[in-house]
């Protein structure tokens, strides 16, 4: 089984719960918090994303990291931009935004490192009634990501082999990017065209209803997870309004 990171699904207990559980508690999230613009509401959901990490597989630090380097960097750099060219923002503002970039973006890394793309794609067509040429033309394209991986670590041996390299030359640097990321590009595109119409040629595309092999069944632990959920943003904001803190965005916006 392979997670939505193109990489091994470790049996993790947050592999357990139903993708579409998964998503429905994302979305309870997300909503809670782009509505709110305080500093404890973010604190509060972030500490309670941080203490699923084992669940996902991601209890330790070099995995962790790994992971969620370009969320940290984003976070940051939203958080020193808004306080250095606001005029009104404070360094109290600052943390906030980053805790709620941090806030909105764990979710997904932890959905991403502990689920099976097939299960997903399969949860979205049974339970959400998602169109399967969609949801399972997102899965095949998902698994071809790698491929991009592979053909960039092509494009650079082949081009050391000839002896272009940029060196120190940032200019020269940026430029040999722009190019090899044009031919990923042209790749992608034939490689996308030839998938699309060998699904087409499956049936994806014959608007008949098509059957699942596999399965989906929500359980009970799988509700449990949406109303833990639940319980943990209305806590969060449960907190913010008794200390004083609570700045909706339709308010305070």
């Amino acid at each position: 089984m392979t997670s939505l990171a193109l990489g091994p699904a470790p049996d993790v207990p947050l592999s357990r719960v139903n993708p579409v559980a998964a998503l429905t508690a994302l979305a309870v999230v997300t909503v809670v918090l782009i509505t709110s613009l305080d500093v404890v509401t973010p604190t509060v959901v972030v500490a309670a994303e941080l203490c699923l990490l084992p669940a996902a597989g991601l209890g330790r630090p070099g995995v962790l990291l790994r992971r969620t380097w370009p969320l940290l960097l984003g976070a940051g750099a939203v958080a020193v931009v808004n306080v250095l060219l606001s005029d009104d923002a404070s360094p109290v503002t600052g943390l906030a935004l980053a805790l709620r970039v941090v806030g909105l973006a764990l979710p997904g890394v932890l959905l991403v490192s502990s689920t099976d793309p097939v299960r997903v794609a399969d949860a979205l067509t049974i339970h959400w009634h998602v169109s399967t040429r969609f949801a399972y033309g997102a899965l095949a394209a998902l698994r071809l990501a790698p491929l991009l991986v592979t053909e960039f670590e092509a494009i650079r041996l082949a081009r050391r082999t000839r002896g272009v390299e940029a060196g120190r030359n940032p200019v020269a640097a940026v430029r040999l990017l722009a190019g090899a990321a044009f031919t990923l590009l042209v790749g992608a595109v034939r490689r996308g065209s030839r998938l699309a119409t060998a699904m087409d040629a499956r049936g994806f595309d014959s608007g008949v209803a098509r059957s699942n092999a596999r399965g989906s069944v929500l359980h009970r632990r799988d509700g449990a997870f949406i109303a833990a959920t639940v319980v943990v943003c209305a806590a969060a904001v449960a907190l913010s309004v008794a200390t004083g803190a609570w700045d909706p965005v339709f308010i305070g916006g």
